[in-house]
């Protein structure tokens, strides 16, 4: 059995999150919810790379914003890849930024914190969509297990269709929205269709137990 120690625990806007280290691994638990890993970071660089694979092959410099700092292999993802323009990230936990910035997380995301085309926003996503005046080329959003899993009872209006009408608002013409999910979600997927998004499909990514991870992808018309 993996030795599991706790690193850090405080008390953010939306409860306690909590840094541990599982063996060689370290997850994020949210009021004692299990919310992600270091083991396996699969799924949250095809949702980097989904979306890019999705804008139009004549959107230069896409710019893109990722919803979730998390465990940071979206963002550290992103910033490998030359061909995004600005990366800004939305995260709401002051702790969560400084695992990264200062703590342990730093292995992970230290390059991509310097990257001069990375911005943090210290904001809550459902908040930030609702009132920015900022455009993306893609949302990638990763806040919660899925949008029929939500990590507090707010994020749902995120996936509501006034949620995913504001979503689309933040995209330029063509720009593409992909959200995670810990399991796919056929209703999510109509859900998206409904909110006027075309190409609306779903990639799978296996993972060792259970039902694949997903990413939902969905183009705002040109």
């Amino acid at each position: 059995m993996d030795d599991i120690a706790t690193l850090d625990r405080r008390q953010g806007p939306h409860g306690e999150v909590v840094l541990r280290r599982r063996g060689a691994h370290f997850e994020i638990i949210a009021n004692g919810c299990f919310l992600m890993d270091t083991s396996d970071g699969r799924s949250e660089r095809l949702l980097v790379d989904a979306a890019y694979a999705t804008l139009l092959p004549t959107v230069s410099d896409p710019h893109v914003l990722i919803g979730g700092l998390g465990v940071g292999f979206s963002l550290a993802h992103a910033a490998r890849d030359p061909r995004w323009g600005q990366i800004a990230v939305v995260e709401r936990e002051d702790a969560i930024v400084d695992w990264h910035r200062t703590g342990p997380l730093r292995t992970i995301s230290d390059p991509a914190l310097s990257d001069a085309r990375t911005r943090i926003i210290h904001a809550d996503l459902v908040d930030y969509v609702r009132i920015t005046q900022d455009r993306f080329d893609a949302l990638c959003l990763d806040i919660d297990n899925g949008p029929d899993w939500t990590v507090t009872e707010g994020n749902d209006s995120l996936y509501s269709p006034a949620g995913l009408a504001r979503c689309a608002r933040l995209l330029n013409p063509g720009g593409v929205l992909a959200v995670w999910s810990a399991q796919p979600s056929t209703a999510f997927e109509q859900a998206l269709r409904n909110a006027g998004f075309t190409g609306v499909r779903t990639e799978e990514i296996r993972v060792a137990r259970g039902v694949p991870d997903v990413v939902h992808l969905g183009v705002r018309p040109a």
